[in-house]
Parts: C-alpha cells; sequence; structure tokens
C-alpha cells in the first residue's frame, strides 16, 4: 500500500515474505537424504572391512584344516594303516594318498580329479629320514614362490622317521588385506594373492608287523 508516496508493507505481503523466509530456513536445515548420503560415503569402507575380517578368518581355519589333516594323516602312517610299496592291503599310491588326504579338508577344501592327479594348490610330501635332526627345517622357496621339485611321495616301513609336508595355495579376493596375508611374492612385481598353507608333522613310525 502506498500513501503519501510512502510505500507500506501491508499484513498479507509480510505473510508472504515470512513464508518465504521459513521456506529457505527449512531447506537449509532440512535433513531429508541425509541419512542415505552418510550410508552411501560409509558402506563401502565399512563392507570392505566386513569382507576382509571374514576372509581372513577363512583362511586361518582353512589352515587350521590342513593342519588338522596332516595329523590325522600323519597318525595312519605313524601305525601302519598306511603303507607304501610294502606289499601290503594298506599300501597306498601316490594318488591314493592325495585322495586320502583331501578326503580330511573336503568341508571346505575341494580336490577335483585333475587336483588329484596333476598337483596344482595342494601338494604333499613324504620322506624318510635317518634323524630327527636331518630334517628340512625351512619351507622350500624359489623366486619367491613355492619350490616343489624337490617334493617326493616315498615314507617309511616300521620303526622309520618320517616328516609329512602339506603346502596348500589359498587365494587371497579381498584387496584390502592381500599384501597383508599373502605370503608368496611374485618375482614379477605383481600384487600378491596366495596365502601360502603350511602344515608339518614330523614322526617315528610304530614297529609294526
Amino acid at each position: 500500500m502506498i500513501f503519501g508516496g510512502w510505500m507500506t508493507v501491508g499484513r498479507e505481503d509480510r505473510g508472504g515474505a515470512t513464508t518465504v523466509l521459513r521456506g529457505w530456513r527449512g531447506l537449509i536445515h532440512s535433513r531429508d537424504g541425509a541419512t542415505a548420503i552418510e550410508f552411501a560415503l560409509l558402506a563401502i569402507p565399512y563392507f570392505v572391512i566386513v569382507f576382509a575380517i571374514l576372509e581372513t578368518f577363512i583362511a586361518f581355519t582353512a589352515e587350521q584344516l590342513v593342519s588338522n589333516a596332516v595329523d590325522t594323516v600323519g597318525r595312519q602312517l605313524r601305525t601302519g594303516q598306511i603303507t607304501y610299496n610294502l606289499g601290503r592291503s594298506t599300501d597306498k599310491t601316490q594318488a591314493q594318498f592325495r585322495q586320502l588326504f583331501c578326503n580330511e579338508i573336503n568341508i571346505l577344501i575341494q580336490c577335483s580329479a585333475t587336483e588329484i592327479a596333476t598337483p596344482d594348490k595342494l601338494w604333499l610330501d613324504v620322506e624318510s629320514y635317518t634323524s630327527f635332526g636331518s630334517m628340512p627345517t625351512t619351507v622350500p622357496m624359489k623366486n619367491g614362490d613355492l619350490d616343489t621339485s624337490g617334493l617326493k611321495y616315498s615314507p617309511g616301513g616300521s620303526g622309520t622317521i618320517n616328516m609329512l609336508r602339506a603346502y596348500y595355495r589359498w587365494q587371497i579376493i579381498t584387496d584390502l588385506v592381500r599384501p597383508f596375508v599373502s605370503t608368496i611374492r611374485p618375482s614379477d612385481g605383481s600384487i600378491p594373492s596366495i596365502f601360502l598353507i603350511v602344515a608339518t608333522a614330523a614322526f617315528q613310525n610304530e614297529k609294526y608287523p
């Protein structure tokens, strides 16, 4: 409204301005969608950490499984339940021995027929020694990888000293834990992705008949 050249703001005009001002204030202080945006920002690192924890747990569970299999199969070797080249019904070929070992770990680790015949992930070494002191104490490595050239299957008979070693190449999937969990370092400098599971049992066979 205008009186004598002066403009005054009526109640209706003031009400409209107040409504607009309140609208802007409401827009500034609005929290609609903020939770979704915050979740989107935090979801990726959160789930990466969760997957890393789960994968680390599964990898170490697999390691314990292989260790238990070494103890079980080693006990069968020690007591004469498994023999080699003695002309007995308990004699096992290398393929049969590998199958027996795989049966102990198939809850989590599956061995295909190809893996049984031609090792790629699971490697077993069974040898007889003259004394416990002559046994190897390190993992055979070459160029940052497992050296399988010297692995054998030649367990001894009654009263002999033997050593059973198992190696399994466990594939690490989560990028976050690869540098920290992987134990095989590729010689070409690529990102490591293999956790080498190692389990060993040294024992002297019982003097079975």
